[in-house]
């Protein structure tokens, strides 16, 4: 065997073995690249070197702006109006509720960016009221947790910015308004599959539609969804930059949440970013640890070889467009969701360019596929919150949620296959 190879499984197998024996995600991917870094004979002087020059980016500033955004406008009082507004809209159909939820999940991540947010938030307020008006509590779980991923597509997502700097060279802008169509897409998918369990077991309609209520419940929402215009507009108009919009963003969430929903104190502001600091100090270190991991990945030549791999098996590009899904989806299933787009990123991206799939388009697939990751056993960290939050057997969610996959999968299987969907409206604006 030649040392190339050893490495290499000395690498990756480490990686997957800890993982199964469920180290702290930035432990395994450390620990991993200490061990090839050994066995290459390089000196380890140059772990601490890659990861700070992993860090050392303009771009990913923009990170600890949007999770602080995102808290500060989810902690202050803005999921009440966010639901009304919603309700407003879609309430009158057949399990309105259920409806609501999937929309205010569109709403609410735009301005959280986070499917546990979404979960949490939300969750903790229409889980309770789908029940009290007869809906079976598996069942709302269930739409919860899967419409939080909307949030993950529609901008401003963090984790859009993290794939667009591991990517190299994508406009963050670009991204964003890449977003806005697939979450469209996943959520009127989830509707169909709402709509038809509810007219199956005969959930309630909701008040009828009122032109008057809705207009009332946008204007009492629209402090918040200005939010996400500062940044959408501000990136893609070439005003600032995605991390200079995100700093403007987080001003702005601070004297809406403060002065004008005054849902938060000065005293529950300064925990709000004690929260933050929590949260970023996770992300940060693992895309520190994830850029020595990619370094070792490059100096083995991993994502040549993975590429030749999956052309290997197949030259069609439909296979291969689901086999990069697939492999995704497994991951998705083990890891979070930054280290996948961390690691994964400069493996898979040159198989999808090599087969037609544009940057932008891959991008949106992967964060859509780890956001079905986020619901699946061992790993699913919003399938727990939900659980937690319903206080539901996690088994009895995960059955529930079901037909919520196949939906998920619909959407995930046409944002692959029709790149329009991704890539219309940033060529519409001229992001792209």
């Amino acid at each position: 065997m030649d040392p190339e190879t050893l490495s290499t499984i000395i690498l990756l197998g480490s990686f997957l073995v800890m993982i199964l024996l469920r180290f702290p995600i930035a432990y395994a991917v450390g620990i991993s690249t200490v061990l090839c870094l050994l066995s290459m004979g390089q000196n380890l002087v140059s772990l601490p070197q890659q990861m700070v020059k992993g860090t050392w980016s303009f771009s990913l500033m923009a990170v600890p702006f949007f999770i602080t955004m995102g808290v500060l406008m989810g902690s202050g009082g803005i999921s009440d109006k966010l639901i009304a507004l919603a309700n407003s809209l879609v309430g009158w159909m057949r399990g309105g509720l259920a409806m609501v939820n999937i929309v205010a999940s569109y709403f609410f991540g735009g301005i959280s960016g986070s499917a546990s947010a979404d979960t949490a938030s939300l969750g903790s307020i229409l889980i309770p009221m789908m029940v009290d008006q007869g809906y079976d509590a598996d069942f709302s779980t269930a739409v919860t947790i899967t419409s939080s991923c909307e949030g993950l597509l529609v901008p401003p997502s963090h984790n859009m910015v993290i794939y667009a700097t591991t990517a190299g060279g994508i406009s963050v802008g670009a991204l964003f308004m890449a977003g806005y169509l697939p979450g469209a897409i996943l959520a009127i998918a989830l509707m169909v599959g709402s709509y038809i369990l509810s007219v199956k077991h005969n959930y309630p309609k909701g008040e009828p539609f009122s032109i008057k209520t809705f207009f009332q419940q946008l204007g009492k929402s629209i402090w918040a969804l200005l939010a996400v215009l500062v940044v959408v507009v501000g990136v893609v108009g070439g005003i600032f930059t995605a991390t200079e919009s995100a700093a403007i963003a987080v001003i702005y969430s601070l004297i809406v949440s403060v002065f004008v929903y005054k849902g938060l104190t000065w005293k529950q502001v300064w925990q709000s970013l004690e929260s933050c600091i929590e949260t970023l100090s996770i992300v940060l270190i693992l895309i520190a640890m994830s850029a020595a991991f990619g370094t070792c990945l490059t100096l083995l030549h991993v994502p040549a070889k993975a590429a030749n791999f999956i052309t290997s098996i197949s030259s069609n590009r439909v296979v291969v467009i689901l086999l990069l899904n697939l492999i995704i989806l497994v991951l998705g299933m083990i890891m979070d969701m930054a280290p996948i787009i961390l690691i994964a990123t400069p493996i898979l991206l040159p198989v999808a360019v090599s087969v037609g799939i544009h940057p932008i388009q891959f991008g949106i697939m992967m964060v859509l596929n780890c956001g079905i990751g986020l619901l699946t056993p061992p790993v699913g960290a919003v399938l727990f919150i939900g659980s937690a939050v319903a206080k539901r057997p996690m088994e009895k969610v995960v059955k529930a949620t079901l037909p919520f996959y196949v939906c998920m999968l619909v959407a995930l299987l046409l944002i692959s296959f029709v790149p329009e969907i991704s890539l219309w409206l940033p060529k519409l604006t001229g992001a792209l």
